[in-house]
């Protein structure tokens, strides 16, 4: 029903006779003030409807902070707003996006857990001074952080699972603060963004490794499936990265697994550090890694495979007693559209290319060349 209808049926409602007759009555028991405020809130639900449709509907978590913030933004006009969440339940991983005036900013914030203030949303599940949650979690490295863009309300964003994340937002710029009705609205919208969010973060666990992060195998091979049909129809150059952490087995049996999965979450985050965002980094199996690199010729690729190589010899793992300094051996091939090789072909050069490293040495980069990769293979084969 559109607005002009419902001023059609206003008025048809306003002239009948009963009502005529009655007017005075009713007007003095307040039915004409209920049926305003009636029609007031079906409007408000109607607002909450259309900018919920708008956030389940995005694509990506990114789109739905764009979304919710759209939302908030317009209703509210704060004079920004935080977003602080967990990508994966089982890791300490902190994604946080900030917005001022609907534009993305960096407000430097460093947050490195939201799992403190759990306990304070199992009792306080909605929208709530930020004054009042600080005082209640009282001394924390995280809030004394957020204390410093002196946010007006804390959001929390909840799942069956606990916590996902909180939302801020800082004061209203009109300096009139927030009513109830807008604390309302903002709880229900904010239940939908949580649904939408906790759904995306489910899809992605479907499609991650869960001890690193990484997208794990079956993500990699098919998108590496999907690159090659891309570049057989164009002009475009693409690599792998295939690494392997050197003498891995001597972590476990030294130091215990717990510290080689120290090692392995460590390399999973200096990866991720090295590579663009367009590209592929994967938990391949074991400690085995794998990168994919779309548009990217083998002489760049040895160039992005020696960086993670130096990042990875510079990079100390947390973890006492110390342990050794943690290297890398890479293999690296590229395929276009003159290339005749499958998915599995491809990934097979850049592992021949790996072995050469590893026999060569180890902690060195080696491309694949025509030529090698049967000889290789063999020896690869040989040695069983």
């Amino acid at each position: 029903m559109d607005k002009d209808d419902q001023i059609d049926i206003n008025k048809q409602f306003l002239s009948s006779d009963k009502v005529v007759e009655n007017y005075s009555l009713l007007e003095e028991i307040g039915v004409f003030s209920y049926v305003e405020l009636l029609s007031q809130k079906i409007n408000d639900y109607k607002n909450l409807f259309a900018g919920a449709l708008d956030v389940v509907n995005r694509a990506t978590i990114s789109e739905i902070m764009d979304a919710a913030v759209s939302q908030i933004s317009d209703n509210f006009l704060p004079t920004y707003i935080v977003f602080i969440w967990k990508p994966i339940r089982s890791r300490d991983d902190i994604t946080i996006k900030c917005y001022k005036s609907n534009k993305p900013v960096d407000l430097n914030l460093e947050i490195n857990s939201v799992s403190s203030f759990e306990p304070f949303f199992s009792k306080f599940p909605g929208p709530v001074n930020f004054k009042f949650f600080s005082s209640v979690i009282g001394s924390d490295e995280n809030i004394k952080i957020l204390e410093t863009i002196e946010p007006e309300l804390v959001i929390p964003i909840l799942g069956q699972s606990g916590l996902y994340g909180i939302v801020l937002l800082g004061n209203n710029i009109l300096g009139t603060g927030f009513t109830s009705k807008e604390l309302t609205y903002l709880d229900n919208l904010m239940q939908f963004v949580s649904k939408a969010i906790k759904s995306h973060i489910y899809y992605e666990q479907t499609l991650r490794d869960e001890k690193t992060g990484l997208f794990n195998n079956s993500l990699f091979m098919t998108r590496l499936s999907e690159e090659v049909v891309r570049v057989r129809r164009s002009e475009a150059e693409t690599s792998v990265i295939i690494m392997d952490v050197d003498h891995f087995k001597n972590f476990n049996d030294r130091f215990g697994h717990l510290a080689g999965d120290k090692v392995l979450e460590t390399l999973a985050i200096t990866i991720k550090k090295g590579v663009r965002v367009g590209d592929v980094p994967s938990r391949f199996g074991g400690e085995e890694f794998t990168v994919l690199l779309p548009d990217t010729k083998i002489d760049m690729a040895y160039i992005v495979a020696e960086r993670l190589r130096d990042m990875v010899q510079n990079t100390k793992v947390d973890w006492e007693p110390a342990l050794p300094q943690v290297t890398i051996s890479l293999g690296v091939s590229s395929f276009s559209k003159e290339t005749e090789a499958s998915a599995e072909m491809v990934l097979e050069r850049a592992d021949m290319a790996l072995y050469h490293s590893k026999k060569s040495g180890r902690n060195r980069t080696t491309l694949w060349e025509t030529g090698k990769f049967e000889k290789m293979k063999q020896l690869k084969t040989d040695e069983g």
